[in-house]
């Protein structure tokens, strides 16, 4: 079964636990929720397919509360989540039962503050979950966000999920979200995790990775992501 959560400017509630893995899904839980006080997370889903498209959510303002879903919350069906596949970048067990799929977008503060707190679920139970970070950049409010997602594929090209993690833990660690990183700096972020700053700089300048981005990022348009982070506990 898939769990999503939501939060809306306020803290979360614990809904639809399974009886197998009990423990380990609710102090997951309490982990995830502890790091929060806005953010986006969803209701339960059933199954678990191939999903298809959408369009970007209309969100505005300058912060990153997300706007409300256009319809009412619904249980989604077995085709609106994007199965766990080799193009995914997952930390912990990549055969664990439980799988914490997160849409994030690396200007939102909120995804930001949830960051540690995933790898904290991961250091903690890292035998029995594993944590697939997809991209979700809202460009509405953070157009530097798309091309800090394709600056982290690019870093995965050259370094492999090694290269991609340190990346997007090292733009999560500079940037002062809210669309305040210098991209211009994006090129000597990855020579500082050892990418060769020349081979970066031109896979970036290429957009070969946009496609990658946006097919994230409409996996989470169908499974009825509205903002970030979005999170799925698969369990």
């Amino acid at each position: 079964r898939l769990k999503m959560i939501e939060e809306n400017q306020q803290p979360n509630t614990l809904k639809h636990f399974r009886a197998n893995n009990f423990i380990v899904v609710f102090l997951i839980f309490l982990l995830i929720g502890a790091s929060f006080f806005i953010g986006v997370l969803y209701t339960k889903v059933q199954g678990y397919e191939s999903g298809a498209g959408g369009s970007r959510p209309v969100t505005a303002g300058n912060n990153n509360v997300p706007s409300a879903p256009s319809v009412a919350p619904r249980e989604l069906t077995a085709g609106d989540i994007k199965p766990i596949g080799k193009e995914d970048h997952i930390q912990g067990n990549p055969k664990a039962r439980i799988a914490l799929i997160e849409y994030s977008d690396l200007e939102c503060p909120f995804c930001k503050r949830f960051h540690p707190t995933a790898k904290q679920v991961i250091d903690t139970y890292k035998d029995d979950v594993m944590w697939v970070y997809r991209h979700f950049p809202l460009d509405q409010i953070h157009p530097k966000a798309d091309k800090e997602a394709e600056a982290t594929e690019c870093a995965y090209k050259l370094a492999g999920n090694e290269g991609f993690w340190k990346m997007t833990n090292k733009i999560f660690e500079v940037t002062p979200s809210n669309n305040g990183l210098d991209l211009a700096t994006l090129p000597d972020l990855a020579n500082e995790i050892g990418i060769n700053k020349v081979s970066f700089k031109s896979c970036l300048d290429s957009g070969e990775m946009a496609a990658h981005v946006e097919d994230d990022f409409q996996s989470g348009i169908k499974a009825g992501v509205t903002g970030t982070p979005g999170n799925i506990l698969f369990d």
